[in-house]
This record gives C-alpha cells, structure tokens and sequence, in this order.
C-alpha cells in the first residue's frame, strides 16, 4: 500500500435526514463503546477488586455509581469532540458515521462536549479531588488527541492506550483512596488493555490512510511506510502474547483452569490468528478486518475478569 496523493478535492458531503441533537446523540457518543466501558467499569469492581462481595453490594454504591456516571460522561464528551475536529477526515474514511456537520451543527456539538465533560469533570472532584483530577487530566487528553495528538505518528495511539489502561484502573483508585491502600490487582488487565489499543489505533491508522493524507496528518503509516508499521503492531502483540502466556500458565500452574482455559482459548488462540492476519494484510478490508478482531479480543479480556475473583 502506498500513500495517496495529498491534495485531493474537498469531497461533497451527501444529504442526511434531520432529526436534530437528541436524535443524532446515541450515534454521535458511540452507545456500543459505552456499554463496554460499563461493562469493563463494573467487571473491574465486582471481578477483580470485591469479589467476595455478593453482586448487589458491590456494585450498588451511590459513590461507585457516581464514578461510573462521570466517566462514561467524560468519554462521551470525547467521543463528540473527536468528530467535531474529524469532519473533512470522517467524510473520506466514514461517510456513513457523519453527523456533526450534517444534522448537528458545529455550535451545539461544542456545546454538547463543554457540557458532558464538564458535568463529568464536576462529578468525580465531588467524590474525591484526586479522582476529579484524574477525569479533568483524561478530558484534556481526550481534547488533544482530537486537536493534535492523532495527527502525529504514535502520539495519538499511545494517548488512547494510556486512557483505555486507565479506565481499567479507575475503579482500584477510587478503593485505594477511601481504604488509603496501594495495594494492585488490576495492573495486568491495565497493560493489557494499553498494548491491545496501541495495536487496534496503529491498525486504524492504516486503514484510515486515505483520508488522514488528504489533510496534512502524519499518522505512522503515513511517516514510515505500512510495511514498517506492520512492524510495530507487531512489537506490540509479541508483548501482548508474552503477557498473556505468563498469566495463561500462572492460572494454570495455581489450579485456577477456568480462567485459564477462558485465556488460552478466547485471547492466545485469537492473537495468534490476528498475528498471522496482521502479516498476511495489505489492503483496507484487511486493516478494517483487524480492528474487529482487536475488539473482539478486548471484550474476550473483559469478560474474563468475571472469573478472575479471588486470583491474588
């Protein structure tokens, strides 16, 4: 694959049904990535940190319900600012996905980011400054990966990475600063997550070539080559590999063969096979391809953290 020519035409935007704010919300958001950031959010608390606690205590708690209010809040501020910065990018990789623009103006996107975040923002530093501190940091990020960060090679995947490793260890800190307790059990989920999503936003870099050329980003393929960031993805998922062995063989070695026959089967067995996609892809349906298998992977890692209770 090689990069397209750099000045293209401005494409013309194809019509799309009104239906206003409220209407375009649930897709402007992204509801699906919501409902797995729910999931992982409440996986993380019951699975991982209290699983001795029957189901209903620990996860309904007014404070960790407030916790999960704003970081869904924050992330979807995020989600709308990204598209609010991604119009002319969005309308040559994802026509299909745009709304700001076409049923939403500009003006009221903004709005509708200022507002989440900042309702978000005001949540967490309600229940703890340190906590409101962490959710402000995440929404700047969130404002300069869209503004900036995504166009330069490897910052914008290591921005969302970082901030998917840290959704995974928002609630342990939430624990950690009312129990005044250091004490890590979600640190291997947290580097899983982040070197799963470094490999899903370097595959979407490629498959998102076309349109990032057209407007003067300098994403990692676009800097080095495809070749050479298969290369890279691929450091990546020898390290995810190596991780995921490791653990695989602890829970088996500790007797814990749920657990590890969950990771062998719906996480090693899968990288393997998106490992030999990654070296066999060179065309965008395979990238695209890819980005589903992430995905899938990462769902496949939540879910596990059900039957992680109890593993110290």
């Amino acid at each position: 694959m090689t990069p397209p020519p750099l000045k293209p035409p401005t494409p013309v935007l194809p019509p799309h049904p009104a239906g206003g704010l409220g209407a375009a919300l649930p897709k402007l958001v992204r509801w699906p990535n919501l409902l797995i950031m729910l999931l992982c959010l409440l996986l993380v608390r019951a699975g991982l940190l209290l699983p001795e606690q029957p189901l209903g205590t620990a996860l309904l708690s007014s404070r960790f319900g407030l916790l999960v209010t704003a970081t869904l809040l924050v992330a979807a501020g995020g989600y709308i600012i990204n598209d609010y910065y991604d119009i002319k990018i969005d309308a040559i990789n994802r026509p299909d996905r745009l709304v700001i623009g076409r049923v939403v103006n500009r003006r009221k996107a903004m709005l509708a980011h200022l507002l989440l975040s900042g309702v978000g923002v005001l949540l967490a530093s309600w229940l703890h400054p340190v906590l409101g501190v962490v959710t402000l940091g995440t929404a700047l990020l969130l404002w300069g990966y869209s503004a900036r960060f995504k166009r330069v090679a490897l910052a914008g995947n290591a921005s969302i990475a970082t901030l998917t490793a840290a959704l995974v260890l928002l609630p342990e800190l939430q624990l950690q600063l009312a129990r005044h307790s250091s004490h890590s059990v979600v640190w291997p989920y947290a580097l899983a997550a982040f070197l799963l999503t470094m490999v899903r936003e370097i595959v979407k870099d490629v498959e998102d070539m076309h349109g990032d050329a057209q407007h003067g980003c300098r994403t990692l393929p676009l800097v080095v080559g495809v070749a050479q960031t298969k290369w890279v993805a691929g450091a990546f998922l020898v390290c995810l590999a190596l991780l995921t062995t490791g653990a695989t063989a602890r829970m088996f070695a500790s007797g814990h063969w749920p657990l590890g026959l969950w990771l062998t089967v719906l996480v090693l067995l899968p990288l393997a096979q998106l490992t030999r996609l990654l070296v066999r892809a060179d065309r965008r349906r395979h990238f695209k391809h890819l980005s589903s298998w992430c995905k899938a992977i990462m769902l496949a890692g939540v879910l596990s953290m059900a039957l992680a209770g109890g593993v110290g």
